[in-house]
């Protein structure tokens, strides 16, 4: 059905919206709002067809709202048409001096190129293959190049964005992203007390559970208890990462924190593998550019474009979106993937290479804030009009099938796994969702009654308290899109 729709709609559809009879907001979906006491001046919604730009619903759809992870649609399209789907981005590592009697006599450069995938996994093979060219011995440092961003290290001195700095989701990217500066933390707990498994292992780094009170709770739950970790620095330039907290009895668990310098990361990581390869290391992990002439030694490609558009658009990654929204900061004139020469920092850089896209096609920008293109702001704003329009040029693209692909499904997956599962809308609907503590938000396609493809937008501003009404904000964003897959307006 959807692709069917989606077909139907190429053939016609228009980034105009054109007026037609208007229905405001549907009963369902207003007395969902009263009941949870949000107000109808703090909700936007517009309901688009495709075959020819009609609205056939519309509230408030020229407010100026935040709109969380939804803003993850307007990036992504933008990535595909300007990078396109077989990008890659490139990590490699490069020296100056040459390799004699198994001896690097120089420094080793690891130069990002804004990998969303520079795991581990990738830098122990790295690491192999320099060992295949006969290093056994770097006598210089290993420095770390960040500079295909600028600035290189946006982190340094930026407060985090709420109260849980240490999870994935608030990781602020550089283009040398290692692991995305995150350990894997395995939890367990039975009779015998709680243990944590880290992954990856690192130079003299150990977990500690002992600050952890073992509760009876539902495993599932076990994030009401957690608290910041700490860590702490003990003889030997060793590191112990302290875990804080509650944590239920007999369950098991596991996370990814963010709880170590980045520079100190890498050195404990690069330490760790290096060693269990049979290599030796004189030097200190720092950061710093690589010089000109530089050669290769070894190269990690990631993942194509395409393939993170699932990490975008259905996990909802903000690292990876935010690396990917940087990239499109990176690119001259031409197109072309390559470091900017402008002195622009990346970020504003991105946001010029998104408003020129806007206004390519047709699209009026006025309103939209971009901040890191994730949604993870306070600051980012746009108008649900301005939403459906980038949907809608989004159905016209070449890319479409990329794109809609990986939006989440209706009653089968993500964030849509559970939502709408009774309604029609099951029946070839795909929405990006959005939450914050103020917001919730859904922005996508979805086939009306008589299976004409309908782009529909709806965002909830309220300030309130988050557990006292966003469930019912949720029903009455599902409310609307309900009423647009029933509906069958002329």
């Amino acid at each position: 059905m959807f692709h069917r729709a989606l077909a139907l709609g190429l053939l016609f559809a228009g980034i105009s919206l054109v007026a037609s009879a208007q229905a405001p907001l549907p009963p369902a979906a207003l007395d969902l709002l009263r009941g949870a006491n949000i107000p109808a001046d703090e909700v936007g919604a517009i309901a688009v067809r495709l075959s020819d730009g009609a609205v056939i619903l519309a509230h408030g759809a020229d407010r100026d709202l935040q709109p969380a992870s939804t803003m993850k649609t307007l990036t992504a399209i933008v990535a595909l048409e300007r990078l396109g789907p077989a990008y890659r981005a490139r990590t490699a590592m490069l020296a100056t001096a040459g390799i004699l009697h198994g001896r690097l006599d120089g420094d080793l450069f690891v130069r990002g190129g804004g990998s969303p995938d520079f795991e581990w996994q990738a830098l122990a093979q790295m690491l192999r293959e320099l060992r295949f060219a006969g290093v056994r011995r770097i006598i210089g440092d290993v420095v770390l190049d960040r500079t295909f961003f600028r600035p290189a290290r946006s982190d340094a001195g930026v407060p985090p964005f709420d109260e849980t700095p240490e999870f994935r989701y608030n990781v602020i990217p550089d283009a040398l992203e290692l692991n995305t500066n995150l350990v894997r933390l395995d939890l367990s707990a039975d009779e015998r007390g709680m243990r944590a498994l880290m992954t990856p292992a690192l130079d003299r780094v150990e977990v500690s559970t002992r600050a952890m009170t073992l509760v009876e709770r539902e495993c599932d739950k076990w994030e009401d208890g957690w608290q910041l970790p700490r860590l702490e620095r003990r003889a030997g330039d060793r590191l112990r990462i302290v875990l804080r907290g509650e944590f239920p009895k007999h369950c098991r668990a596991d996370t990814a924190i963010n709880v170590i310098d980045r520079v100190v990361f890498a050195d404990r990581l690069f330490r760790k593998l290096w060693r269990d390869l049979g290599g030796r290391f004189d030097g200190v992990v720092r950061d710093g550019a690589t010089p000109e002439g530089a050669r290769v030694l070894a190269e990690h490609k990631s993942r194509t474009l395409a393939e993170f558009m699932r990490d975008i658009l259905k996990r909802s990654d903000n690292p990876v979106t935010r690396q990917v929204w940087l990239t499109l900061g990176t690119l001259p004139d031409d197109g072309a993937a390559e470091p900017a020469s402008a002195a622009a920092p990346t970020a504003a850089r991105a946001e010029r290479v998104t408003r020129e896209w806007l206004a390519v096609h047709g699209l009026d920008d006025a309103g939209l804030v971009l901040e890191n293109g994730s949604g993870l702001s306070r600051r980012e704003k746009i108008r649900p009009r301005l939403l459906a329009g980038v949907l809608a040029a989004a159905a016209k693209s070449r890319y479409a099938p990329e794109f809609a692909a990986t939006l989440p499904i209706v009653g089968v997956d993500a964030a849509m796994e559970k939502r709408l599962r009774d309604s029609p809308a099951a029946r070839g609907g795909r929405f990006k969702t959005g939450s914050l503590r103020n917001v919730v938000s859904v922005a996508g396609y979805v086939p009306d009654a008589a299976g004409r493809l309908c782009v529909v937008v709806a965002i909830v501003n309220h300030d309130e308290p988050f557990d006292k009404w966003s469930k019912e904000g949720r029903a009455a964003l599902d409310s609307v899109i309900d009423w647009v897959a029933r509906s069958n307006a002329p």
